[in-house]
């Protein structure tokens, strides 16, 4: 895929993109394929298909979701900066927060981030856990999102602590979740979940592939 039917299949699913923030959506995508090749951020099989397989995946949540301006958001296990880049670049009003726990991953997305021109993009060495222990984040997120993230009970207990009221858990998944869903609602009697297949017109591969995003928030 190359940028122009990027911009094209993200402007026919609503995802609309000035001409400046697909300039850095390019650059993100550029060093990010340099860097890759020094540390393993993402699938190397991937690296060709780093547009749609990983910077649309990412996108795909403001299909589906509206983030209002300011919102507070989280990207666990960010890694390269995804899916918080992509989503900061399209939203460069929203305060995005990437942590990982491996320091040199969080080195190169806080660089990512910095190179991007986002003021409100930070990186953080950090666990979601960390956060949850922190009192300056209690009730503090607006979204989280996790992306790669298998342990999707986990992540709610650890997020549970740091959304707001109002606030959402996105999760990137595949597959079956029936089972993942019931374990949820199992060990959270209060949890709101929405399953969200992933559709994009111009570009069914996340269809065929049946990608998700499962969304969970409390009453």
């Amino acid at each position: 895929m190359d940028i122009v039917e990027f911009w094209t299949i993200c402007s026919a699913n609503g995802i609309v993109l000035s001409k400046e923030q697909i300039k850095q959506i390019e650059r993100y995508r550029d060093e990010l394929v340099y860097w890759n090749e020094k540390v393993n951020l993402i699938s190397r099989k991937d690296i060709e298909n780093l547009l749609e397989y990983h910077i649309l995946h990412s996108l795909s949540v403001l299909k589906y979701l509206s983030l209002p301006v300011k919102s507070k958001c989280l990207d666990i296990g960010t890694g390269g900066g995804l899916p918080g880049i992509p989503i900061a670049i399209a939203n460069p009003e929203v305060k995005m927060l990437l942590i990982d726990s491996i320091g040199k991953k969080i080195k190169i997305a806080d660089m990512l981030a910095n190179h991007s021109g986002n003021k409100y993009i930070k990186a953080m060495n950090a666990r979601v856990e960390d956060l949850a222990n922190k009192k300056e984040y209690n009730t503090y997120f607006d979204f989280v999102f996790a992306r790669a993230v298998t342990d999707a009970e986990q992540i709610v207990q650890w997020s549970k602590k740091i959304i707001n009221h109002h606030g959402k858990i996105v999760l990137f998944k595949g597959g079956d979740l029936s089972s993942e869903i019931d374990e949820l609602k199992k060990s959270f009697p209060k949890i709101i979940i929405k399953e969200q297949l992933i559709s994009f017109i111009g570009f069914d591969k996340f269809e065929k592939e049946n990608k998700k995003l499962l969304v969970c928030w409390f009453d």
